[in-house]
């Protein structure tokens, strides 16, 4: 079983390059973004309470998500390992993943955060997301900062964390991510 978490700042690239780690890695993708945004766009209680916390550029409370994330990694598709993106992002989180399975490895996408900034408003110009607006990234940005960060000190302290400089084009950041998907994977 193959369990990893792929972390980042938002607009970092996770989701651009959560398909290539996991397909690298012989794994599915989960996506509490992805998740969410189903939630709301089919209009269920967890999407209209999702689609508050994240037009306030906050993330979705502990409870909601862990209760999520937990159904989901219940699935079938999850036996042999999986990779998470967006999941866990507090501490807390960490705790409930901890009593759910063993990780075997914490990808980090480092960016800059003008960049990142950037990225997110051009992002916001083609997808038209409500949570993409300058005020609410930065504030994203800074929950990120707040919340997010200890969780990278903590997965070092347990010798989890590969570090991927996500600043560049996305060919450069895909080879860097390729470069540690290698690492992860036993040689054949």
């Amino acid at each position: 079983m193959t369990t990893v978490v792929l972390m980042g700042p938002p607009g970092a690239g996770k989701g651009t390059h959560a398909e290539l780690l996991a397909g690298r890695l012989g794994v599915p993708v989960i996506s509490t973004g992805d998740i969410f945004r189903a939630q709301v766009a089919s209009g269920t209680d967890l999407g209209r309470t999702a689609q508050r916390h994240m037009d306030a550029g906050e993330y979705v409370p502990d409870e909601v998500t862990n209760a999520m994330i937990r159904e989901r990694l219940a699935a079938d598709d999850t036996r042999s390992g999986f990779l998470l993106d967006g999941y866990p992002r507090t501490v807390d989180q960490v705790a409930v993943l901890d009593e759910i399975c063993t990780v075997d490895a914490v990808v980090v996408l480092q960016v800059d955060q003008e960049p990142l900034v950037r990225r997110l408003l051009r992002r916001a110009e083609i997808e038209h997301r409500s949570d993409d607006t300058e005020e609410v990234i930065r504030r994203r940005l800074q929950v990120y900062a707040d919340q997010t960060v200890p969780l990278i000190s903590l997965y070092g302290g347990r010798g989890l964390l590969r570090e991927v400089d996500g600043n560049g084009e996305i060919d450069e950041v895909r080879e860097r991510v390729l470069e540690v998907a290698c690492a992860l994977t036993p040689a054949e």
